[in-house]
């Protein structure tokens, strides 16, 4: 029997415990070909991975937790900026947040190997993981003392200046950071990192020297974003800045997809909108979202709410951590009033989801216009559904708006529920990204 929806929430909410290992049936070993590496990419909750949770809590309460999550990475984004700001350090009352993404793939780090399992996020650069001594990391570390390819990189290197916040720590180049709720203390480094059969040796990365707060991921982050410290470029000579990714659907026994690095092995089938560079927030993919549709009808969208703006940030991103799509609030106000249109049924409410039906209802597809492409949701990418299927919500809402802690300008987010069961390609060399219906598992 497949697991549960909230079962699937609630891996994205709670505390986590890495006590436990992943199963020793379960595959982690990646497939290589000429040009191409592919790794089994987990959901944080399927068997195979080691954290998944031991808790339980109501489907409503784990979907108003997925609302104060969701908002709190939205303002994250937000405020990745170019231009110095103050920290932001969202907090929801009463409530706990995890701020760290939802799916993880298999690293070896150092030589002999040392393995972690860490979080993959689109939206951010560098990579880092606890390593031993850290204050407030989890039990699972990084031990640089039996790496005899481990070295600190010292603050004259230029991957120094690429890191936010650099300091010295004597001679030793560090930074720190806010990652959702969450803040760190890294000491930059460099060692071997082994992802499937794959080695890149002197990987720069972050080792997590001192964390406050419960955001970060585990094992540590992965950096799939665009800047100069992030895997595609430091990895550029052998995957070409290229990689895909399948996000499972929570209806996959195993929570199983792939994420594939390389341009070699990517859909020959595919349609593609450009990526748009956007100088304020540098490391994120945009994308010009052009309209939406709600069965076969266009939504009246407001003028110029879903435009693209460089000088401000403001526009539309793909990313690997939010859950639902948030959408600016005139936009998603259009959509969700087109949709109810099209359902007929008495509505009702579920924390920050206001469309929620009780019993089983006629769900149209909802289409995402791109510049040159669309990508159609069913069913699954456009409801989540209670335990008992008793109430079902229309997974999307609004984003936060513009003066939300420090952020300037809101943008649109294309969050994972909508991705699963497609294959992304992020194609940076070409300047594009393609989106096709693929199952995931």
């Amino acid at each position: 029997m497949a697991p549960s929806l909230p079962l699937l929430l609630l891996t994205l909410l709670l505390p986590i415990s890495t006590t436990a290992g992943p199963d020793p049936q379960c595959t982690w070993s990646g497939q290589d070909q000429p040009g191409t590496t592919t790794l089994p990419v987990m959901h944080v909750f399927s068997p195979c991975s080691p954290f998944r949770p031991r808790a339980s809590m109501s489907w409503e309460d784990t979907v108003l937790e997925m609302d104060s999550r969701d908002r709190a990475r939205l303002i994250y984004l937000s405020s990745q900026l170019l231009v110095p700001k103050k920290s932001i350090v969202p907090l929801a009352s009463g409530r706990q947040l995890l701020q760290s993404t939802t799916y993880i793939v298999r690293a070896r780090v150092g030589s002999p190997a040392q393995t972690m399992f860490v979080s993959m996020d689109t939206s951010n650069d560098a990579a880092w993981i606890p390593c031993s001594g850290c204050v407030g990391c989890s039990s699972t570390v990084f031990n640089p003392a039996r790496s005899p390819t481990f070295r600190s990189v010292p603050c004259r290197a230029a991957q120094c200046s690429q890191v936010p916040n650099p300091r010295c720590a004597g001679t030793t180049c560090a930074f720190n950071m806010t990652y959702g709720s969450s803040t760190f203390l890294a000491s930059l480094s460099q060692d071997s990192l082994a992802l499937a059969a794959d080695v890149v040796p002197g990987y720069t990365f972050g080792c997590l020297r001192h964390v406050t707060g419960s955001s970060i991921p585990p094992q540590g982050l992965l950096g799939l974003g665009r800047g100069p410290l992030s895997l595609m470029s430091q990895t550029q000579s052998l995957y070409k800045s290229t990689f895909s990714y399948c996000l499972p659907s929570y209806k996959s026994l195993n929570f199983s997809g792939s994420l594939k690095l390389g341009p070699a092995g990517q859909p020959v089938r595919m349609t593609y909108t450009p990526l748009l560079t956007n100088p304020r927030r540098p490391s994120l993919y945009y994308v010009n979202l052009i309209g939406i549709r709600v069965g076969r009808h266009p939504v009246d969208v407001p003028r110029g709410a879903l435009a693209f703006n460089p000088a401000t940030g403001a526009g539309t991103v793909i990313d690997s951590g939010i859950a639902f799509t948030r959408l600016v609030a005139p936009v998603y106000e259009a959509v969700r009033d087109a949709f109810r249109r099209r359902v007929r049924a008495p509505v009702s409410r579920l924390g920050g989801f206001d469309t929620c039906y009780v019993g089983k209802v006629a769900v149209p597809t909802v289409t995402f216009v791109f510049e040159g492409m669309n990508m159609t949701l069913g069913e699954e990418n456009v409801m989540i559904h209670s335990t008992s299927g008793s109430l079902s919500c229309l997974a999307m809402a609004a984003a936060p708006g513009a003066g939300v802690g420090t952020v300037d300008s809101v943008v649109n987010v294309i969050a994972t529920m909508q991705q699963q069961n497609h294959r992304v390609v992020f194609d940076v060399p070409n300047k594009r990204l393609g989106v096709s219906r693929e199952p995931c598992t």
